[in-house]
């Protein structure tokens, strides 16, 4: 039995017929699809969506669209939803031939090096090649089965193009499989050439049979978790980093009983804040560069570091000088070998959620030494009055950036979302943040990119639209993109959008001052005619004004109070809102006691760039290879 079809509309079909389950819950794996639509896909992908919502309605073959303003932006919302939804969901983002498909590479970088899964369908030349060179063809004399499209391969964990529609079963299968995959999923690409997508075929009706795309949870093979176990149990002074995978396989309650067991501290990185509540006796804050001095004095210390769901990223490490022990060892536990085998570690392939159950069990009758549970919580009380001042500073004229996030850590619910990315603010709230729900923070820090929020918290409203979201962008972010803002609007979604304006770059202007480039290039100024450079006044951008003309509700506030009353303003709105507040981008912020590695210009006629390098070169000298293995080998006269 076939049913005659055209590749779109078999696309949108098949789509909308794919389900994931884990633990016996299950969900459309692809529940909506963004797009823009222009001469690669409006009459393919778009009538196909059309005619699905017009004759299906809310049958299952219908596909929900959802009109973005940006094709970067869409991805972006898309990685926002996947992540809100522990990646058990990926949406879909549709978009036209060269310009618009090509826009996406941002948002395919972000979702690859994030480890999120979205579905990408960028248009494509014509397969036939009968009318090229077309409109916004890129042409290669090298090569003419080259589009622009060939960009998305190495941002891609999975790419095909579909020059046939007999080629689109096999193409589709392979897509899904790598969107449920935990350890190899990101951006799934498929390429849709123009004249294929409305191009009639005889589909066999199998192919749009519901189909459910089962998310597993490996558990540790027995011999890995005792080697892991007889590691851990021979420390003195452990630390856990708690990553992104604790939350993807809803680990959190199972660290929990982990670190109660043990008595084990534990840090987190960007992506696992919130694995741990913050005021639990046993969580000690972020580690690395934007980490807390808490966490990171433990991490010089520790004897094993154990990386649950964790990357490694340089921030997470601080460049390699976070963990100074000769002798520290790591047990890494992933569910992706390419991140468990770093450092050397002790391997754990496994879920996290899995393998932190079996070693709650390997690991019966070990704990910490008191006195070493005493120390880290002398530590951390101290820390919380320096977080507490941080909070309530009283900086003039204009507020800190650290009192505006303790206005807004303190105001937010529990299950209150805020959604950050790029410049000084994520640093900031990695250190500060005292997350009181594991959903409650949204900070996207491997790719940090700019732009990122409002999109993100976009997708974060779509996946729950039962909690509050808080997009909290710098002025550097906001004119990256903030067209988003209209798509809310639209579709009655409604978002707070926190603007917090310091002129220009404040994250690149402390980076650069650090480097000895004393501030080039980071403020938002006129050109000065006597300098030459853009040093001269502050530009009369009014940020507030653009978003009220993008169709937010606008609050302008100037200080704390006014902050404080803006959000109790905007939460009882149903409306999307932002809330404009300048601060002042010199205002201190407490130190991690870390570092970060920029390298410094080696030679330079610059007494700020000399000065620099020194300092530069001195923390050169604290990196370690970490490449100690955590098992010691065996001896010629046997096991050890």
């Amino acid at each position: 039995m076939s049913i005659r079809l055209t590749v779109a509309q078999a696309l949108v079909r098949f789509l909308a017929n794919q389900y994931s389950e884990r633990d016996g819950v299950e969900q459309r794996l692809i529940p909506g699809c963004f797009g823009i639509f222009g001469h690669g896909n409006v009459a393919g992908v778009a009538q196909a969506l059309l005619e699905a919502a017009l004759q299906d309605g809310s049958d299952s073959a219908a596909l929900p669209y959802h009109l973005a303003r940006n094709e970067q932006g869409m991805v972006h919302s898309a990685v926002g939803y996947s992540r809100m939804r522990n990646r058990l969901q990926a949406m879909a983002c549709t978009a036209s031939i060269g310009p618009g498909s090509t826009n996406m590479l941002t948002g395919a970088a972000l979702a690859t090096t994030n480890r999120i899964p979205v579905l990408l369908l960028p248009s494509d030349i014509f397969a036939t090649r009968v009318a090229s060179p077309v409109l916004q063809e890129l042409e290669q004399p090298w090569g003419y089965d080259v589009s622009v499209n060939d960009a998305f391969r190495p941002l891609s964990r999975f790419f095909d193009r579909v020059w046939r529609p007999e080629q689109l079963p096999s193409a589709l299968l392979g897509a899904m499989r790598v969107l449920t995959d935990p350890a190899e999923t990101g951006a799934v690409t498929i390429a849709l050439p123009q004249d294929v997508q409305v191009e009639a075929y005889d589909w066999p009706e199998e192919l749009f049979a519901r189909r459910v795309w089962h998310i597993p949870r490996p558990v540790p093979e027995p011999a890995a978790l005792a080697r892991a176990a007889a590691v851990i149990r021979s420390a003195r002074r452990p630390l856990l980093v708690a990553g992104g995978g604790v939350h993807y396989s809803e680990a959190t309650a199972a660290l929990r009983r982990f670190a109660e067991a043990t008595g084990i501290p534990v840090a987190d990185t960007q992506a696992g804040k919130g694995a741990l509540l913050w005021d639990h006796p046993q969580a000690v804050g972020g580690v690395g560069s934007t980490g807390s001095p808490v966490a990171n004095t433990l991490a010089r210390e520790a004897d094993v570091v154990i990386g649950v769901g964790t990357r490694y990223s340089d921030f997470t490490t601080a460049s390699r000088t976070a963990f100074q022990s000769q002798d520290v060892r790591f047990v890494n536990i992933n569910i992706a070998a390419f991140d468990a085998a770093k450092h050397s570690g002790a391997m754990v392939v496994a879920d996290a959620r899995s393998a932190l159950d079996a070693l709650v069990d390997a690991m019966a009758g070990y704990r910490v030494d008191d006195a070493y549970t005493a120390g880290h919580r002398a530590h951390a009380a101290d820390w919380n009055q320096v977080v507490d001042e941080s909070f309530h500073l009283g900086h003039q004229p204009l507020p800190a950036q650290t009192e505006v996030l303790g206005a807004l850590n303190e105001e937010l619910a529990a299950r209150d979302v805020v959604v950050q990315a790029a410049g000084s603010m994520p640093g900031d709230l990695q250190m500060l943040w005292r997350a009181r729900d594991a959903k409650q923070y949204h900070v996207e820090y491997a790719y940090s990119c700019m732009g990122y929020e409002i999109a993100g918290a976009l997708g974060v409203k779509m996946a729950a639209p039962e909690r509050e979201v808080f997009a909290l962008v710098g002025d550097g972010s906001y004119l990256m993109m903030s067209q988003e803002l209209v798509t809310a609007v639209s579709e009655g979604i409604k978002l707070n959008v926190v603007i917090v304006e310091n002129r220009g770059f404040a994250s690149i202007g402390a980076l650069s001052e650090s480097v000895g480039s004393q501030r080039f290039g980071t403020a938002y100024r006129y050109r000065n005619p006597e300098s030459g450079q853009l040093d001269g006044e502050a530009l009369p951008v009014d940020l507030a004004a653009n978003a009220a003309s993008l169709g937010a509700d606008v609050i302008r506030v100037r200080t704390i109070e006014e902050f404080r009353a803006a959000l109790t303003r905007s939460r009882a709105s149903d409306r999307t809102t932002a809330i404009h507040i300048e601060t002042d981008p010199l205002a201190p912020v407490p130190s991690s006691e870390s570092w970060w590695d920029v390298p410094v210009s080696e030679v330079a006629r610059l007494d700020s760039t000399n000065q620099a390098r020194k300092t530069y070169e001195a923390h050169k000298a604290e990196q370690r290879p970490l490449l100690r293995p955590a098992v010691e080998p065996r001896s010629e006269e046997g096991p050890r």
